[in-house]
């Protein structure tokens, strides 16, 4: 993940309400990044962004932090399928080798990727980047930027 940003972004989303307009925005910004990677502190909204962006793209299934289970598999009206993956649990990259992450990022699918600090050289140079920090107000700030 050392590569220079390509593009960056900001948003500021003020309040849930605001959540779908902002999972379109970074949608459109994303255009045809599918590896993305989402960083913030432990309760900064990752997990909650991520469910609206899946209900965006058409996901008819609950999303939910894959925590335990390391990577959950949504699919779309399309038939599109998305991976969430949550790396917060996993000991080091060889477990997250053992469950195939190799194949699932360079597929064709969308994958969603919490913690990727976990597994950053296994993280694909071409990647699209959500940083999230929660301000003292509540509201946060979103960094979006295109890698590789």
């Amino acid at each position: 993940m050392a590569n220079s940003a390509l593009h960056s972004k900001n948003l500021i989303c003020e309040s849930l309400d605001e959540l779908h307009a902002i999972a379109k925005e970074i949608i459109s910004c994303a255009g045809d990044y599918r590896t993305w990677i989402f960083n913030g502190e432990m309760g900064a909204g990752k997990t909650t962004l991520i469910s609206a962006i899946c209900s965006q793209l058409g996901v008819k299934d609950n999303v939910q932090s894959p925590t335990f289970s390391i990577v959950n598999e949504y699919r779309t009206y399309n038939s599109k399928t998305i991976n969430h993956f949550d790396f917060y649990r996993i000991k080091d990259e060889e477990e997250a080798l053992d469950i195939g992450v190799d194949d699932y990022f360079y597929s064709e699918d969308f994958n969603f990727v919490e913690w990727p600090s976990k597994v950053a050289s296994l993280i694909p140079q071409s990647h699209f980047e959500v940083k999230i920090q929660a301000d003292y107000s509540g509201r946060r700030l979103i960094e979006l930027i295109k890698h590789g």
